[in-house]
């Protein structure tokens, strides 16, 4: 799934960049969007890896999206650098926590200017529409285009009252129908506090939390830096500051499962791999992201929650306490499952 991380100039968003893909940004690239894959740590594809001992293992991984910084001042290029994220599934917004200011109004400021993007581009289809209806075209084609007026005109509405396109409610086909314009007030966000080391262990602001309720924050600078010294000094120095470990994994898993984001494993001696897949997706849809095939001939799939196998120690005792269990083509894939998927060739 590919992410964008967004912020206005000076929010440290290219730091955190860094910190979470282990990539050194570079500014000429990020002008276009630069690209990192950070793997998602994950202690349970840990444990099922030293029980199964496979050949390989294979931890899921995100797509982290750097993007120019937004001016705070001077709009008007902000929706072209906006534009660079408009194809990702979801945006986390990096606020500075560094200069003081109030971190709720930072975050409304990048909203309005979501907002603002966003109801651009459907403004900019709206006169389209009403341009082609001036044209003569069969009676079929003419409802379309009117039922996509409407139905635009409609989210804009509540663009212009300040609250983002997923406040209109869309039904599913209505999504559909507006689905190329990639809005980005319909993607799902979460917000990171970019804070220096005297913001540690403190709480967020409850005026940021109440508009933001999953808001993370973290010391991406600090962290960096810890991680460049020497074993024994970087000891020194996380004591001194009462930190017992970094926070980095933490954070990434955060970010993915912020983003409606889940994962089942498939376990055995070749590989133990974690897939990543949509909340909500049925089992067929997590045997396709194994191979289409096996999604095409699904026959059912053989699954056992993490903390059931864990707690049994083997398939063998799962299956004896009545833990394993068959699943069909409705079957809604949890966090975690171990599944093996059965198709017919």
């Amino acid at each position: 799934m590919k992410i964008g991380i967004a912020g206005f100039s000076g929010s440290g968003k290219s730091t955190v960049f860094q910190w979470l893909t282990g990539d050194a940004p570079d500014h000429a690239r990020a002008q276009y969007g630069q690209v990192g894959n950070p793997a998602v740590p994950d202690p349970r594809l840990d444990y099922l890896s030293a029980l199964f001992n496979p050949k390989k293992t294979t931890q899921t991984r995100m797509e982290l999206l750097d993007t120019p910084g937004l001016h705070p001042t001077e709009r008007k290029d902000n929706p072209r650098r906006l534009a660079i994220m408009r194809d990702a599934g979801g945006l986390m917004v990096v606020l500075d926590g560094y200069s003081g200011e109030s971190l709720t109004d930072q975050l409304r400021r990048f909203r309005e200017e979501l907002l603002f993007a966003d109801l651009e581009i459907v403004t900019n289809r709206i006169d389209k529409l009403k341009d082609m209806a001036k044209k003569t075209k069969p009676t079929k084609q003419r409802e379309l285009e009117e039922a996509e007026s409407a139905l635009l005109q409609r989210v804009a509405g509540v663009l212009e009252k300040g609250e983002g396109a997923a406040a209109a409610h869309l039904r599913p086909d209505e999504e559909k129908t507006i689905r190329s314009f990639q809005l980005l007030t319909l993607k799902p966000e979460l917000v990171f506090v970019n804070i220096g080391e005297d913001r540690i262990a403190k709480p967020l602001p409850e005026e940021l939390l109440k508009v933001a309720p999953t808001a993370l924050a973290a010391p991406a600078k600090l962290e960096l830096e810890l991680a460049e010294l020497s074993e024994e000094d970087r000891a020194a120095f996380m004591a001194d500051l009462g930190l017992t470990e970094f926070s980095k994994d933490e954070v990434l898993r955060k970010i993915f499962h912020g983003m409606n984001q889940i994962v089942f494993f498939t376990v055995g001696e070749d590989e133990c791999r974690a897939w990543a897949i949509p909340k909500g997706s049925t089992a067929p849809q997590g045997a396709a992201q194994i191979h289409t095939d096996l999604e095409h001939g699904f026959v059912r799939a053989e699954v056992v929650a993490y903390e059931d196998f864990k707690k049994h120690g083997s398939m063998k005792e799962a299956k004896h306490h009545g833990v394993y269990r068959l699943e069909g083509k409705t079957y809604v894939v949890h966090d975690g499952d171990i599944m093996h998927i059965l198709a017919s060739t």
